[in-house]
């Protein structure tokens, strides 16, 4: 046999496009041809399957002529993940294999040169297509328990060295399949909100943003809580659901991240204010997701929230709004899921004292409205809940007694998000005539609302983050719909929108 095709995927972002490796040996010039718009390195693979196979003591053809046709060819393959594709067509089409026994089976695999396997990237959406597929799966050994997690109804062999792949093959030592001896479970304990002293009206801000799934802003001054607050809400969010942690996981595989330690939980990413626009949202010349996609269904947390460029910022509108980016290229396109919780905190000047009852403040009025001005209408338009977190008293902070618990309050959280499920989305996701209609404003609170919001300079995406939250807070309480008070507390938490817009 001269001709041999395996089966193997490429990694497109979260997607795993089926690719065949065919391996066709000839007669001439004795050399090997590698085609199908390969990337350095899977050009390199040549030198090290060569050399894998010689070391693991198999024949490598040299005096033939050998052709490697990555098929389709317009796919952009990428990595080493094709190293044992290759060996084992290589292996078939010389006749140290049988064809047959590789039908129904895909694998992937970085080959070293002595022949073991080394772990690839993107392993569990390569094991969720395969699993569609209904194939069986050969993996890298450290990689079978990222495989086994796309379910127990995919096959999954992992295998030490290409010596253990051949063996299986012939049929001398089987591979058992792989199965998960526990189910995961994450290993990073999550922040308790008892934790927290005082700060009540950011407690609440906090519980509602959970319960409608808002975006967040906290302005205060230096050391009140702010980053203390926002770490908080992964843990008062409910737990994923079975999908949703795969969802996660798999942006966490494509990276190249652990997904053991993490397992199930909300994500909480927390960038640097020196971030790019690229690390932020995703990019590079084969575009890889960025901190937005890896806070899929959890929480982007953006401290000091000025000192991030403006630009970088800017770019976050979209996303915030589709609750996923497209990331194009001159010759890659790629799809990442970023429906996250933006949740910020920012100081209201630059030495931060503006307002703090314990310290001066230092700055100019020209250096607090430059420094406010770096925050967009568009942007803050976009962030339901705006809350300012004053300093406390020091009687407060040397109290004993704890705050409620995270564990009260995400009971609470998830009784008031079955009820907007049982709507058909959280109430951060409705649409406007969605909203009106579970809104349902008598004629004398739309009258009161239009006069609160001319008054108040606020607009029309405004006006409906404010139902929006008004909603949530009916919600919270086991209400049908909302009503004046819940109306005037969803306002409250517009005024710093007013300040930093010089209202």
């Amino acid at each position: 046999m001269t001709l041999a095709i395996v089966a193997t995927r490429a990694g497109l972002g979260l997607e795993a496009p089926p690719v065949h490796v065919e391996v066709h040996l000839a007669n001439g010039l004795p050399g090997l041809t590698l085609v199908g718009l390969p990337e350095a390195a899977v050009k390199e693979s040549r030198e090290r399957v060569r050399s894998a196979l010689v070391n693991a003591g198999f024949d490598f053809p040299n005096t033939r002529r050998i052709t490697l046709n990555l098929a389709p060819a317009d796919l952009p393959k990428e990595g080493g993940r094709f190293d044992l594709p290759i060996a084992l067509g290589i292996l078939a089409a010389s006749g140290q294999i049988p064809v047959d026994a590789l039908e129904g089976m895909e694998c992937t695999g970085e080959l070293a040169l002595d022949g073991k396997l080394r772990a690839v990237p993107g392993v569990l959406p390569f094991a969720l297509a395969t699993k569609a597929a209904g194939n069986i799966l050969i993996v890298p050994h450290s990689c079978a328990d990222e495989a086994a997690l796309a379910g127990e109804s995919l096959k999954v062999l992992p295998a030490n060295s290409l010596w253990e792949v051949v063996a299986h093959l012939l049929g001398q030592t089987p591979i058992q399949a792989h199965r998960l001896a526990t189910p995961p479970t994450a290993k990073a304990p999550i922040a308790d909100l008892a934790d927290v002293r005082g700060q009540q009206q950011a407690r609440r801000a906090l519980e509602v943003a959970a319960a409608g799934g808002h975006n967040l802003l906290f302005a205060g001054p230096p050391g009140t809580g702010k980053t203390m607050l926002a770490s908080r809400l992964p843990g008062i969010l409910p737990p994923l659901s079975e999908q949703d942690a795969l969802a996660v996981a798999a942006v966490r595989s494509v990276c190249g991240l652990a997904l053991d330690e993490h397992w199930g939980q909300r994500p909480f990413r927390q960038p640097h204010h020196s971030a790019s626009a690229a690390a932020l949202v995703g990019g590079g010349s084969r575009p890889k997701p960025g901190e937005i996609s890896l806070a899929h269904k959890g929480v982007l947390f953006l401290d000091e929230l000025p000192e991030f460029s403006r630009h970088v910022l800017e770019v976050l509108r979209q996303p915030l709004e589709t609750g996923e980016i497209h990331l194009s290229r001159a010759s890659h396109e790629r799809r990442y899921p970023a429906e996250f919780q933006l949740v910020a905190a920012m100081n209201p000047c630059p030495c931060g004292h503006l307002g703090d009852p314990r310290q001066r403040c230092q700055c100019t009025a020209s250096q607090i409205q430059r420094y406010q001005a770096r925050l967009s209408g568009p942007l803050l338009d976009r962030i339901d809940l705006q809350v300012e977190v004053p300093a406390l008293p020091p009687e407060q902070l040397t109290a004993q007694t704890e705050g409620e618990s995270s564990a009260a309050v995400r009971q609470r959280v998830m009784a008031a998000r079955q009820r907007q499920m049982a709507r058909g989305a959280l109430n951060s996701q409705l649409s406007g005539k969605a909203l009106e209609a579970a809104c349902d404003l008598n004629d004398e609170e739309r009258a009161w609302l239009a006069g609160v919001l001319e008054k108040l300079k606020l607009s029309a995406r405004a006006y409906h983050r404010v139902l929006r939250v008004a909603l949530t807070l009916a919600d919270l309480q086991g209400e049908p719909k909302p009503t004046q008070p819940h109306l005037i507390e969803a306002i409250g938490y517009r005024q710093l929108d007013r300040l930093l817009k010089g209202g």
